[in-house]
């Protein structure tokens, strides 16, 4: 886990030198300006530049010579990113369950907070199974999920399903059917133990989206806060135009297919 001395100067420096090596500004076999020249046209300490190097180097984008200077790599790893459509929540789920990979980090059962016992329509003394993982892809990892299930449903499954198979797949196990959804988009900043999962620096900002699942009769199926790194993991949904004369809008439309799917990443988004 890096504990940069300034984590969010740091993230600026890093996102706008790696931009402009994706961009082509920085090209492949240039040299980057020292230390203290950067440290100027940032306006930020030289501790903070060589952090912000590392983190580039680390990622294969830039080399560094000893004596000679940091030089940009002329062949950039291919990295894919995982694109979601919001309108196809269930298909989205399914889907990237069984396409990217998953680590299992904590599994229990527990009283929920308040917040998830009121979002599942659960009794006073209800349990809940609670789970942690982080999805990789093309073994990164780009999300770290904190699930709750009530325990009715949880215990058709055990841990070591939840380790291999998609947790809305184990849960229809029951014979539930999920039905509708309702979720919430924002932005946070990494803690210390997302950051560690995520290997982001301790204060990155991170998309954070909050999903409740439901079954028939708004039954309580599942309470997700999901955390995502934003350079790995998008979100999309596709627009129709809909109505007649001065009520037309935009209402949203799902594709017949998943929209769950790896691309390498546009020169926006390259590392």
């Amino acid at each position: 886990m890096r504990l940069a001395t300034d984590p969010l100067k740091t993230q600026k420096v890093y996102l706008l030198l790696r931009d402009q090596i994706a961009t082509g500004d920085l090209p492949a076999g240039s040299r980057l300006p020292g230390e203290p020249s950067l440290a100027v046209d940032f306006n930020v300490s030289r501790v903070t530049i060589r952090r912000a190097l590392a983190r580039l180097a680390e990622e294969g984008m830039v080399e560094r010579r000893a004596g000679s200077g940091t030089f940009v790599k002329g062949e950039k790893p291919k990295v894919h990113a995982v694109i979601a459509d919001v309108a196809n929540v269930f298909g989205h789920l399914i889907e990237m369950g069984r396409s990217t990979d998953v680590r299992l980090l904590s599994f229990e059962y527990m009283r929920p907070p308040e917040v998830v016992r009121d979002a599942l329509h659960l009794a006073v003394d209800e349990q809940v199974q609670r789970s942690t993982r982080v999805r990789l892809v093309d073994g990164v990892a780009f999300s770290y999920l904190t699930a709750y299930v009530p325990e009715r449903i949880g215990r058709v499954y055990s841990e070591a399903d939840l380790a291999q198979m998609p947790l809305l797949e184990l849960m229809e196990r029951t014979g539930l059917r999920s039905e509708e959804a309702r979720q919430e988009i924002s932005a946070v900043l990494a803690g210390p133990d997302v950051a560690e999962a995520l290997d982001v620096d301790v204060g990155a900002p991170l998309v954070s989206l909050t999903r409740v699942v439901y079954g028939p009769q708004e039954q309580g199926m599942e309470y997700l806060h999901a955390l995502y790194r934003p350079d790995r993991y998008t979100l999309q949904m596709d627009l129709v135009r809909t109505g007649s004369k001065s009520a037309r809008h935009w209402s949203p439309t799902v594709r017949a297919r998943p929209r769950t799917v790896r691309r390498q990443r546009v020169a926006a988004k390259k590392r």
